[in-house]
């Protein structure tokens, strides 16, 4: 067992609202907190209090309080932001949906979370009216921040809420049980699960972020990554704005629109996944835009191969960091400090390490063969385990599922992650992969990522994917999903002896498919079951 080597820090028992906005000072007031990349609309931190409270009070007035939940679809903007926090604000829960969502995704998450309500935008209506009458909402009840509102359509807008005028209400609850969010997991390999956060959830990982992030009243935050998604969601739409930085909004990622956004709006700190790496470090419009005013990139949803960040870092001379976390854990639980680590440790912690444990936890890794909690290296590497976290920042529960919460949050605590990972004699960790994506060829464990990782250096290839399939004589070998850069001819075999040349027998390619893109999660995690088809 090993804790984070940051001193603890205070979490104070309060609600998401009071810890961002409740000791704000006047001149923060007066600040820019978003900036809608699209269209250019400034909030200032005052604007986005009013607003936060007249959507409380107007959805109070409607009904909603403690004990409700309320969907939120829509792709990032200053209008999420007030809908996010305003349904905080006024006690209820929020469940927030991928806006990549089909009708029938966005109906199954509503009926499961018992939503009672849907907030969405214009683009999203049409799905967002078909899931609503699935899941019981009637129309009243379903608001298109940006439609043409209530009078016209019988859905209310952002501007019929504000009009109500009603006052924010004194929503009673206790912090540590009260559930603020109830975010879907991610199921790159299952179907997903109701992740059950509470205010204090997410307040500790505010605290235990704060000091590491090192994010200041003087940054501009790019905030492209999905507020929906749990890392836009505790990282800028709390962690920032408690910062009183200034959110630069993107609705989504677009490679010249997110370049010139950085350009235009002079942004300081980027938090990408590592598909953004992919065409930082790659594609040739990057050297069009001006780009010098961003000092920090901090990658985290996916693991980011060590090659990768360090092109990324020696093209745009800029420090790039790593984190980890999920979902279950609010969902910060390893990062690198804005330094890398020079202040602390007299070093930058290696880019293929995801940093150290956040503060206020304790970390275990475990043999999933053996159970046996594997020993901490006086130097070197240990042996990958299983990685155990435990912490404030723990989730409560996976909703309606007590034997998914019982498998995944053992009796002491500690929640096992599913991810298999290394200790250094320096407190840092290394994940190695995800312990069910783990090729098993002649009793050799293969990690898909560091193939992955190794396919991304060829010249000819823009992205790749690596899945374990089953031969004629029944074995599981590696497959290889490639997208070829246009204009090459790379052959399967080309991509079989690139990798043969360059790793151990067992973890060589053996079979080649190529296709058009990989599919992808909107916080940026492969979805290997949608490359698993029969034909495979």
């Amino acid at each position: 067992m090993f804790a984070s080597p940051f001193p603890d820090v205070d979490i104070p028992e309060v609600s998401v609202y009071d810890l961002l906005f409740a000791d704000i000072s006047r001149t923060d007031l007066d600040r820019i907190a978003l900036i809608d990349a699209v269209g250019g609309a400034r909030t200032t931190y005052r604007e986005l209090i009013e607003r936060v409270n007249a959507t409380a009070g107007a959805l109070a007035a409607r009904g909603i309080g403690v004990g409700d939940v309320v969907g939120l679809l829509a792709p990032n903007s200053s209008l999420f932001a007030v809908a996010f926090h305003g349904i905080l604000r006024a006690g209820a829960t929020a469940t927030t949906v991928n806006a990549l969502f089909t009708a029938n995704d966005i109906a199954k998450q509503l009926t499961d979370a018992n939503a009672t309500m849907l907030i969405t935008v214009s683009a999203l209506l049409p799905q967002a009216r078909e899931a609503a009458e699935s899941a019981g909402i009637a129309p009243r009840r379903l608001i298109v921040l940006d439609g043409d509102g209530e009078a016209a359509t019988g859905h209310p807008n952002a501007g019929d809420l504000l009009a109500q005028d009603a006052p924010a209400p004194q929503a009673d609850f206790d912090p540590a049980r009260h559930l603020a969010v109830l975010p879907y997991s991610s199921g790159t390999t299952g179907d997903p699960k109701g992740v059950m956060l509470t205010h204090r959830n997410l307040v500790a990982n505010v605290a235990q972020t704060r000091p590491l992030l090192a994010m200041s009243a003087e940054d501009r935050i790019l905030a492209v990554l999905p507020f929906f998604h749990i890392y836009g969601m505790t990282v800028l739409l709390n962690a920032a704005l408690h910062a009183r930085a200034t959110l630069v909004v993107m609705p989504r990622f677009e490679l010249a629109a997110f370049l010139g956004t950085i350009q235009e709006h002079r942004v300081t700190y980027g938090f990408i996944a590592p598909p953004v790496a992919v065409a930082l470090a790659k594609h040739p419009q990057v050297d069009e835009y001006d780009l010098s005013s961003l000092s920090v990139v901090l990658s985290g949803a996916a693991p980011l191969d060590a090659d990768l960040g360090s092109a990324v870092a020696e093209r745009l001379d800029v420090r790039v960091l790593q984190g980890f976390g999920m979902s279950e854990l609010s969902p910060v639980s390893h990062v690198m400090p804005r330094d890398g680590g020079q202040d602390r440790f007299g070093e930058s912690a290696p880019l293929s390490s995801c940093g150290w444990p956040v503060p206020n936890t304790v970390n275990k890794l475990v043999d999933p063969a053996t159970g046996k909690e594997i020993a901490y290296p006086a130097d070197g590497l240990s042996a990958p385990g299983e990685l155990w976290v435990k912490g404030p920042n723990v989730m409560t529960a996976y909703l309606g599922n007590p034997q998914a919460t019982a498998d995944t949050i053992d009796a002491d605590g500690f929640l096992h992650t599913g991810d298999l990972a290394q200790v250094d004699g320096a407190g840092r960790v290394f994940i190695v992969d995800r312990l069910k994506e783990l090729i098993k060829y002649k009793g050799y464990q293969v990690p898909p990522a560091e193939l992955e990782a190794l396919l991304l250096t060829h010249p000819a290839v823009t992205d790749a994917a690596v899945i374990g399939v089953t031969d004629s004589d029944g074995e599981e070998i590696p497959k290889a999903f490639v997208v070829r850069r246009p204009g090459t001819d790379l052959t399967a075999q080309e991509v079989i002896a690139f990798v043969a040349a360059r790793v151990a027998p067992y973890k060589k390619v053996r079979r080649v498919e190529f296709i058009d893109a990989i599919p992808k999660s909107a916080s940026g995690k492969i979805l290997r079951k949608e490359l698993r088809a029969p034909s495979t």
